[in-house]
């Protein structure tokens, strides 16, 4: 299997928990080019803003476009969450803003991008709490206690047909109209974002996992739950992009998945 997988492993003795995380992506069997983004991090530096950062994005456009938008995405937000000032929504609304500023800028200097945009969902953690920001219709979600619950609600036209209870989620499933998208970064106009301003408390034993359709529009939330419940954060990674492959690889597939446990105790301070 051709993929590209970043291994991490951090402790973070502050909140006395740690996290195990892994990131995979994969172009699939139909799309010519790759044009997600992800990435799973622990910020360095002493103000301690971040316990750690993990984001994807599904670029979309003309030719190698998407990956464009989508690498801005990642950059900026990567580089602008240790930046800026301000309580944790106010820096990820910050940075998603940011980063669709610098992708409709982009589409205007270069007559390739144009038109250009990409999904982008962001979940971060910060004194034992989750953050999400988000656009689009790539996923968050959290299994806890061997249940799988999805964080991010999709902006796509038939999810939002289905909360007006106009589509079955079935129905919604196999639509035809399943990858039109209502709200991305690059677009002109005002910026619809969904930004927690209260954040999640996380335990020990939670997991997350944040993926591009290429995983969801595949793959069930049954099998998602039962292999991230199992496996260690990279062999469901693996586990989950082999079963996309499976079902037809149709699109590119960008998973990221951290988990939680308590933390080693401290070490003693040396005499």
């Amino acid at each position: 299997m051709t993929a590209t997988t970043e291994p991490n492993d951090a402790s973070r003795q502050k909140l006395r928990l740690a996290a195990d995380f892994w990131t995979l992506s994969h172009p699939g069997y139909v799309r010519e080019q790759n044009e997600d983004a992800v990435a799973c991090i622990v910020p360095d530096g002493a103000d301690g803003k971040w316990d750690l950062l993990a984001l994807v994005a599904d670029g979309m456009g003309g030719h190698a476009a998407g990956e464009v938008a989508s690498r801005i995405a990642a950059d900026t937000v990567l580089r602008l969450c240790t930046e800026l000032p301000g309580s944790p929504p106010e820096v990820l609304r910050g940075c998603l803003i940011a980063a669709n500023a610098a992708i409709v800028e982009c589409g205007r200097d270069d007559p390739a991008c144009a038109g250009m945009g990409t999904t982008c969902t962001v979940l971060a953690l910060r004194d034992g709490a989750a953050f999400l920001a988000h656009v689009g219709d790539s996923r968050a979600y959290l299994l806890r206690d061997g249940e799988l619950h999805q964080l991010s609600e999709d902006d796509s036209l038939v999810a939002e047909m289905v909360r007006r209870g106009l589509l079955s989620e079935e129905e919604a499933r196999h639509s035809p109209a399943r990858n039109t998208i209502l709200r991305v970064l690059g677009m002109e106009g005002p910026l619809q974002l969904t930004v927690w301003q209260e954040g999640l408390p996380v335990c020990a034993g939670d997991a997350f996992l944040l993926s591009s359709d290429g995983l969801t529009n595949l793959v069930d939330d049954a099998t998602i739950a039962a292999t991230v419940a199992r496996l260690s954060p990279r062999d469901a990674c693996e586990a989950l992009c082999e079963a996309a492959l499976a079902a037809g690889g149709t699109d590119n597939i960008s998973i990221c998945i951290f988990t939680i446990s308590a933390a080693p105790p401290a070490s003693p301070d040396p005499p």
